[in-house]
């Protein structure tokens, strides 16, 4: 503990050595940052925002269940620790130029000083700036809507849930009116949709039924998916046992539903007949899935011949940005045959790590081979360099799925042998928790999260409004 507060004297960035500048600081770059070795490079990140998010407890943070502070790692707690100091701009880069192996930054924060736009070189450029949500070009989504990916999301979920409640208490409040108020839409039937739609259950069952006796009974939570059922990447039986835990915790799953409009105070959707019905709602929360960013698809022009798939940055099986030598793309803002997910991310931000260091070493040999030596010396490095010049492609490694559903009880598809092993309920909720844990990127979180678990426990959870 003492020398994770007082970290040590950093040695000084290094001319002689090439500098890798990092781009994000989610689950890909992150975990690139943690396993880079800085006595081989110069590191510099830029991102936006000076922290690591634990987006996989983010829906927890939206009823109170987890205090937000509890998943965010500051980047400094992480780059303070490395041998060679790393350089963290919190900034936006806003273009990327391939040619001169430049990128512009400019600082988007709410206090600025004199200077708000520069440029940084690069030896090699590592892009793990994720993606956005996707609304499908769906009228008033972006207007209306509630996303669920990034702090400041949970924060605004959590502020219009406790006053579309406060409200509908209002004297003389009209009936139709309050149940438009306690109606939550949540469209998207994937994990995030399905662990915000559990923790509001939750929260509606152990907190508001005793603050709030006068609307016991009244919220409803409705479930929008357009396809055929929700969590398409679960197996069957996990399909069904979350539907119908759902359904005795009466959320309602519209299956093949598309949404066509959104309204200030309702959604269009069309029904699997075709028909169109419209769906009052006090809070939407929108969690249909990624696209790619503006950084990413300016950088895909650049390379007309090899970046021609739009969900993304193509990459070859050691990251490397087709059409690039100098470019590696990780995480969500690739086109890749895996799923775009956390787990995912972190592993290709370790791999990465790992061949940056082959590298370092392979380079230092071809130097060493210059200079003179005995012939058995010179064997020995060959045999070295051979080695490392034989750098592995990236291979994912699957460790399964986990997802809550509410009331305690989570399900978990995990490989086993040549298949898969799935179950659910209160045992694997338990298990889910220490999943989450043992993922946390440091004590410190862990000690968090596990201490405000706690405090709902014994304590219920905080319904104030920020």
């Amino acid at each position: 503990m003492y020398e994770f507060r007082h970290p040590a004297v950093q040695a000084d960035h290094d001319p002689s050595k090439k500098t890798i500048v990092v781009l994000g600081s989610g689950w890909a770059s992150t975990s690139f940052l943690k396993a880079i070795d800085t006595d081989e490079y110069n590191v510099v990140m830029v991102s936006p925002r000076n922290y690591f998010l634990f987006t996989p407890l983010l829906p927890s943070c939206t009823v109170g269940t987890i205090d937000l502070r509890s998943i965010l790692e500051p980047l400094r707690f992480i780059t303070r620790h490395k041998s060679r100091a790393v350089k963290v701009y919190e900034a936006e880069c806003t273009e990327i130029d391939p040619d001169q192996k430049m990128i512009t930054i400019v600082d988007n924060s709410d206090i600025k000083g004199s200077r708000e736009k520069t440029t940084l070189p690069y030896d090699y450029l590592i892009v793990g700036v994720g993606a956005t949500n996707q609304t499908f070009g769906i009228k008033g989504v972006e207007e209306f809507g509630c996303f669920l990916k990034e702090v400041w999301d949970a924060q605004k979920i959590r502020s219009k849930l406790m006053d579309c409640i406060e409200t509908a208490g209002f004297p003389d409040q009209t009936p139709e009116e309050i149940e438009r108020l306690l109606s939550i839409t949540v469209v998207g039937g994937g994990p995030t949709g399905i662990e915000y739609a559990a923790e509001l259950h939750d929260f509606l069952v152990d907190d508001l039924t005793a603050w709030y006796p006068d609307l016991v009974g009244k919220l409803k939570i409705t479930l929008v998916e357009a396809l055929p059922n929700v969590l398409p990447a679960f197996s069957k039986q996990l399909i069904e046992y979350t539907e119908s835990t759902f359904k005795e915790q009466n959320i309602n799953i519209l299956t093949k539903t598309m949404v066509k409009e959104v309204r200030e105070k309702e959604i269009v959707v069309q029904r699997p007949d075709g028909q169109q019905e419209v769906i009052p709602y006090g809070l939407l929360v929108w969690a249909t899935g990624n696209t790619s960013r503006p950084l990413v698809r300016d950088l895909m022009a650049k390379f007309p011949d090899t970046q021609n798939v739009r969900r993304g940055l193509v990459v070859d099986d050691w990251l490397r940005l087709q059409g690039s030598e100098t470019i590696f793309a990780l995480g969500d803002a690739t086109a890749t045959k895996y799923a775009p997910t956390a787990q995912v991310a972190a592993q290709q931000g370790k791999y990465l790590a790992r061949l940056f260091q082959q590298m370092a070493v392979r380079e230092r040999l071809e130097i060493e081979l210059e200079a003179g030596m005995t012939d058995e010396e010179r064997k020995k490095k060959e045999r070295k360099l051979q080695k490392a010049q034989e750098i592995k492609p990236f291979q994912y490694s699957h460790q399964g799925s986990l997802c809550y559903v509410g009331s305690d009880k989570a399900i978990a598809d995990l490989p086993f042998g040549p298949g898969n092993v799935a179950s659910g309920g209160v045992a694997t909720y338990a298990f889910w928790r220490s999943a989450y844990i043992s993922n946390l990127f440091s004590g410190r979180n862990r000690v968090l999260v596990i201490t405000d678990w706690l405090k709902k426990t014994f304590l219920g959870r905080d319904i104030s409004r920020e």
